[in-house]
């Protein structure tokens, strides 16, 4: 499986193809020296293939690498984070206490 992750930054969404299929993303909101983690959406029938967990890691190294932090107000992506403590470093530093294990 050949994985493609883009900024589509006219949708402000992050974007996985898998094989050159959009599979899935998560949709995003300027917030400063932060990105508002709104929403992750995985396209039906591929549900619980790990997929969602991918897009909020990616995600979450996509917004380091232009310096900003992010702001987790996606249910599925705080909860993914909060799993994967490892990921807390991510967060802006007024939440991360709550991700951190």
């Amino acid at each position: 499986m050949a994985d493609t992750f883009t900024d589509n930054t006219e949708q402000r969404r992050f974007e996985l193809h898998v094989d050159g299929e959009l599979q899935g993303w998560a949709e995003y909101l300027p917030a400063g020296q932060s990105v508002i983690l709104a929403h992750t959406e995985v396209l039906e029938g591929h549900e619980g293939e790990g997929l969602g967990g991918r897009i909020v890691r990616a995600t979450l190294k996509a917004v380091a690498a232009d310096g900003k932090t992010v702001l987790p107000t996606c249910p599925f992506a705080a909860a993914y984070i909060k799993r994967n403590p490892e990921l807390a470093s991510f967060v802006d530093p007024s939440l991360r206490a709550q991700f951190e294990a």
